[in-house]
């Protein structure tokens, strides 16, 4: 994952937890962020205070956090794609809930008609003896099938809610969710594969460097020891390389498609 898709996730996370976001000196290199009382009970690991607060009904001070994305910036915690407070982020994200209804609000009423949007965000990880995470977001009209790569960031640019505005009405899939998620997951197999697979060369060649390795350290044994074959085995869960997608969230949107079509169509 690249430090401006950290930076992107992390302010849609904490915006959508209703966290207030505090100003900072640099919007692209910074991000602070004042947490509500239940992300800090979730994220900042105090059960002692939230007890003692509590149980004398005091104001609580919930915590600040200051996130930098640069070592150009000195302030803050560094995160990164291996940063544990990322991955404790991320296992929140899911644990708070993977599925939203939403639907936009416009100001124009002459056209009030909102089609259905399925959205999907994922995590597809690149895994050998090192490892690499991007975010992948597909968005697909469930009418006509429409389909758009980097659908989040055309959900930032709207005012969504998760009430129906007054005077607007939604019309009715003619493509289900099922096959929706097909239809995504069958683009996401196709574009994978489409990718550059050296970093898997290079995997494997390291991996045979060290089978030769192994194999010598044990060629003059006839039968080897069961310690060579769990050795192997473990040279094979290391280097083996793997694609894993795995879902982040996912949301039901009705929307204006002619708020951000047709530039931004990807597959129909």
């Amino acid at each position: 994952m690249q430090q401006t898709e950290i930076h992107d996730f992390l302010v849609r996370f904490f915006s959508s937890a209703e966290c207030e976001l505090l100003p900072v000196a640099d919007d692209h290199d910074q991000l602070k962020v004042k947490l509500t009382k239940a992300m800090d009970k979730r994220l900042m690991n105090r059960p002692f205070y939230w007890h003692y607060i509590e149980q004398i009904g005091a104001e609580p001070e919930t915590a600040v956090l200051n996130f930098r994305f640069s070592d150009r910036i000195q302030e803050g915690e560094f995160i990164h794609s291996g940063s544990p407070r990322l991955h404790q982020i991320l296992d929140a994200s899911e644990k708070m809930g993977r599925y939203i209804r939403m639907y936009q609000v416009i100001a124009n009423k002459l056209s009030p008609a909102l089609e259905p949007w399925l959205c999907i965000n994922m995590k597809v990880s690149y895994q050998c003896d090192l490892k690499k995470d991007r975010i992948c977001s597909m968005g697909l009209q469930l009418i006509n099938g429409t389909m758009i790569e980097g659908f989040q960031s055309v959900l930032n640019t709207l005012h969504l809610s998760q009430k129906l505005p007054d005077y607007c009405y939604t019309l009715r899939p003619l493509i289900t969710i099922k096959s929706g998620l097909t239809r995504i997951e069958h683009f996401i197999e196709s574009e994978l594969q489409k990718e550059n697979f050296d970093w898997a060369d290079h995997a494997a060649t390291r991996w045979g460097k060290d089978l030769q390795l192994l194999d010598a350290f044990y060629e003059h044994q006839e039968e080897k020891p069961e310690r060579y074959v769990q050795e192997k085995q473990a040279l094979k869960e290391q280097y083996q390389p793997q694609i894993e997608v795995t879902l982040i969230n996912a949301g039901l949107f009705f929307l204006q498609s002619a708020a951000f079509l047709p530039d931004l169509i990807k597959d129909r």
